[in-house]
This record gives C-alpha cells, structure tokens and sequence, in this order.
C-alpha cells in the first residue's frame, strides 16, 4: 500500500502527558475504511494509552478507551481531530 506521511506531531501537555498525532495519505483506502487516510491519534498518560483513534486494516474506523474498542464515523479530518481533542479534554477534567 503505498503512503505518504501527510502530518506527524507530539504535543507534550505535562512532564508524565503528551499527545500524538499522525496521518498518511494512502492509496488504496485502508481495507475496513472509505477514505484515503491512515491515522493514528493518541493520548498518553503516565506511559498508559489512554485513548486512541486509529483504523487497522481491517477494523476500519474505531476507537480505543482504555481497554475497551467502539467504532467511529470517520466525516473529515478536521472533524475527527476535534472530537479527539473533545475526549481527551474530558478525560483530562478539562471544560470546552
């Protein structure tokens, strides 16, 4: 599958906390998903993965909290990189 890294980057929140970001463009979709990404959006805790937002090939769009996986509508990038940073601000106490 031929891909092209579109955006990488790691934001680090606090000394035990950071999040990471990453999406290629990939063609053809990633078996299980209708677009032309691969992506990868993680929240890290303490060295704990406490959320992520991927698409395995093959599971297509989904995420992880905790130990459990639910499925997600994949609409555009923007939207989803919002809704990641929406939980991970409720996860972190945060108010929007």
């Amino acid at each position: 599958m031929p891909s092209q890294l579109i955006y990488q980057d790691r934001i680090p929140l606090t000394n035990t906390e950071f999040i990471q970001l990453v999406i290629w463009h990939v063609e053809p979709p990633v078996h299980g998903s209708t677009h032309h990404y691969k992506y990868r959006f993680a929240y890290v805790k303490e060295g704990i993965c406490r959320l992520r937002y991927d698409n395995e090939a093959g599971k297509g769009d989904h995420k992880h909290v905790g130990n459990t996986e639910q499925p997600i509508v994949f609409t555009h990038l923007i939207v989803l990189k919002r809704s990641f940073f929406s939980e991970v601000a409720q996860l972190r106490g945060e108010r929007e």
